[in-house]
């Protein structure tokens, strides 16, 4: 039998930490559940000390699922680790997650402690930790940069303490595969009983390394990959889950060993993340990107139609992808609208159900065909959890070469309409002034992305904005075949965000 590498995904904690992917906790919620689908071993659902909002989500989300180990990040801190074992309280499975940094450069300029110190902070963080849960991860943060023989010292000691999971960090992405595998080996022969827990790796992506580095620790004896849904994390982000897991699965031949992960819930995973925080995947992103299963040159459509894998090392129903050719327009009924949504993963409750369908005529109207990715847009545009503080009820635009851009716009509140109409630079502008001036306040406008999310001339647009307040980002995603009515959209989402959000700033950790 082959060895069982657990998957510990972090999308809800380091992926959460990239500019402007933060989430409430409905959407926390959603996610967890996805993951939990997804079949990952252990989920870190956040930081409990770092806002009232992530305490609040571990704790909703530690009540609700049952298959996967609820984990809760903490500095190596007295305060942060009484939060994260309340918060994870009434998991079926818990973990406490602690971590001090070891490398040089931040043990002197950023903790200004001593060698000596910070095995001390180390051992006590563990030993106290241990007092609330059993089962303890202990990370040296920058272990990448860190002196190899002050790394077995400190893990030594943490395992007496009591760790039971040693996370081997490259921090800031700077190691290469070869040095990293050679690490986690030198780890594994020098450790004093390391035989007896999970050796972790956890590496972000900053030299496009990330996934690599992580595969060489698995080869070089490490047994929990640490990883995030899309890669998305601090700077250039964190290893892919959908990367390490498809690489083992496709290439058991040579890493011998195997993860839980139910490959068919991966396309799923990727849309519901890139959906909730706006972060678009890349087209040609592994696994998961628009052009991952798609072949446009001659040669190879003539291979893949003899032999499918003359260009294709993996079949696309691996991951949640559908070959299904059934064609949806105006004429199509429910049940095969519905049953079409099945197909693309998704099981949607009555009353959800009935709002795409409504959605769904009204687009199929205005275009011949309905494509997949109408459908995948449709559903997650009707799913997004944000409260509607304001609502959309028109947009009307006047705009020309000859003509200064106006915009009429009419939201409503607790039922009452209210409009205004507002001049612009442009017609995007109008909109947006317009919107502000019903509110009552402007935005800080960060970002401005528009995205066809289908082919053709009909083809339905996604928008996505970025606002900021003080030190938050605020993200909105809107679709329509209207790029107008897009905007306005997107850009109420994150007014609505901003006005539901409006708390303390959390603390980042970053390892």
């Amino acid at each position: 039998m082959s060895r069982h590498i657990k998957i510990f995904d972090t999308t809800l904690r380091d992926g959460e930490q990239s500019p402007g992917c933060s989430m409430n906790k409905a959407e926390k919620l959603d996610v967890a559940f996805q993951l939990e689908k997804l079949g990952v071993d252990i989920i870190e659902a956040g930081f409990a000390i770092s806002s009232r909002g992530d305490f609040e989500s571990i704790e909703a989300i530690s009540e609700n699922i049952k298959n996967s180990r609820i984990c809760s990040l903490s500095r190596a801190i007295r305060p942060d680790i009484e939060a994260a074992a309340n918060a994870i309280r009434k998991a079926e499975s818990q973990r406490i997650h602690t971590f001090i940094a070891t490398s040089p450069i931040h043990m002197e300029h950023k903790l200004k402690m001593s060698p000596d110190k910070v095995v001390e902070a180390a051992v006590g963080a563990v030993s106290f930790a241990k007092s609330f849960v059993s089962d303890i991860e202990f990370s040296c943060e920058d272990a990448g940069r860190s002196d190899w023989n002050f790394l077995v010292r400190v893990f030594n000691e943490v395992i007496k303490a009591g760790a039971t999971v040693l996370n081997v960090p490259d921090t800031v992405g700077y190691q290469t595969p070869e040095e990293f595998g050679a690490l986690i080996k030198y780890l594994s022969d020098n450790v004093s009983g390391i035989e007896n827990v999970d050796i972790s790796v956890h590496c972000h992506n900053d030299l496009g390394l990330a996934a690599a580095n992580s595969l060489s620790g698995v080869l070089n004896g490490a047994t929990q990959i640490e990883c995030t849904i899309n890669g998305i994390g601090e700077r250039a982000g964190n290893t892919a889950l959908e990367e390490v897991v498809m690489a083992i699965k496709t290439r058991e031949d040579s890493y011998n060993c195997h993860t839980n992960i139910n490959t068919k819930e991966i396309t799923k995973s990727s849309r519901l993340i890139s959906s909730i925080t706006g972060s678009i995947v890349q087209a040609n992103k592994a696994i998961v990107g628009a052009n991952a299963f798609a072949h446009e040159a001659g040669i190879h459509q003539d291979g893949i139609l003899k032999m499918r894998q003359t260009y294709e090392i993996m079949d696309a129903e691996m991951v949640g992808l559908t070959t299904n050719s059934l064609v949806l327009g105006k004429h199509s009924g429910r049940h095969a609208f519905v049953a079409h949504l099945k197909t693309l993963g998704y099981d949607l409750e009555k009353e959800a159900s009935e709002k795409a369908f409504v959605r769904f005529k009204t687009l199929a109207d205005k275009k011949k065909t309905i494509r997949d990715d109408d459908l995948h847009a449709i559903v997650s545009d009707d799913s997004q959890q944000t409260i509607e503080t304001y609502v959309l009820e028109g947009v009307n635009v006047q705009s020309g070469t000859s003509t200064t851009p106006t915009a009429t716009v009419t939201l409503s509140k607790n039922g009452s309409p209210v409009t205004k109409t507002e001049t612009g630079d442009g017609a995007v502008n109008a909109i947006y002034s317009a919107i502000d001036a019903i509110i009552g306040e402007s935005a800080d406008l960060e970002d401005y992305i528009i995205q066809a999310v289908t082919e053709g001339i009909d083809a339905l647009a996604d928008v996505t904005v970025r606002i900021k307040e003080n030190d938050r980002v605020f993200t909105g995603k809107g679709s329509s075949t209207d790029v107008l009515v897009a905007s306005a959209k997107a850009y109420l989402m994150a007014i609505n965000k901003r006005i539901n959000r409006r708390d303390n700033p959390r603390v980042k950790a970053h390892i």
